[in-house]
């Protein structure tokens, strides 16, 4: 399995653990969420959606109730298949969730599981943001030691270029710091002060008010009425 496609079934693992969703509204509340996945299309998603089926994660039902499911034929479309997580999926999504090893750290993992933070315990979360910074001053480090070596060989657009991506790791240390620092005062961003879980809004997306590492999403699509 691909990193991508690793980082795309923990995305919708963590999704479906909020409420069930047809095709359509998942890919929307990626798109929205989680700014990593704006540019995916539902021939990624469906093939990752028939391999969280049959590994027994997910299961599909018709319609969200009995009035969708009679509703359908009577307006002459397929009814929309729902995806909904099982017991199982459940506990895989929260042994993924536990999981702080390097692969956390990088970029665009560590931007699917700062999305999920509400649903993480403070302890991962801790470990997760300062693996991330570790990671980011040793590249500010290995940046720093090549532009000195080759400061003298670089027109000023190379080098201006050269600070510029080291100006927007220093800003995402930066941040890492408040976080952690949030997180040792036993400030969550939102949610209780515990160790449990923080609370999360369901009406407001996967990360609610939490930055979108991906940058803005798209306009949303128009509805698809079959999946």
């Amino acid at each position: 399995m691909s990193r991508r496609s690793g980082i795309l079934e923990f995305a919708v693992l963590g999704l479906l653990r909020e409420s069930p969703m047809h095709g359509y509204e998942l890919r929307k509340r990626l798109n929205t969420s989680l700014g990593v996945f704006r540019a995916f299309s539902y021939g990624t998603l469906y093939p990752c959606l028939k391999t969280l089926v049959a590994n027994g994660w997910l299961i599909e039902e018709t319609g969200n109730t009995t009035e969708d499911a009679l509703a359908a034929p009577l307006a002459g479309r397929r009814a929309k298949i729902v995806y909904r997580l099982t017991a199982e999926g459940k506990e895989h999504f929260e042994q993924l969730l536990s999981q702080t090893g390097p692969d956390a750290y990088e970029d665009e993992t560590f931007a699917a599981r700062f999305a999920f933070f509400g649903q993480t315990s403070r302890d991962v979360r801790m470990r997760v943001l300062e693996g991330r910074r570790s990671r980011l001053e040793e590249r500010l480090e290995k940046m720093s030691a090549s532009l000195a070596r080759t400061r003298e060989r670089l027109d000023d657009y190379t080098l201006e270029l050269q600070r510029h991506g080291m100006e927007s790791v220093e800003r995402e240390v930066r941040w890492l710091n408040e976080l952690i620092e949030s997180e040792r005062a036993g400030r969550d961003l939102k949610g209780p002060a515990s160790g449990e879980p923080a609370s999360r809004d369901t009406t407001s997306g996967a990360s609610g008010d939490l930055p979108r590492p991906g940058g803005d999403p798209r306009p949303d699509s128009p509805d698809d009425t079959a999946t």
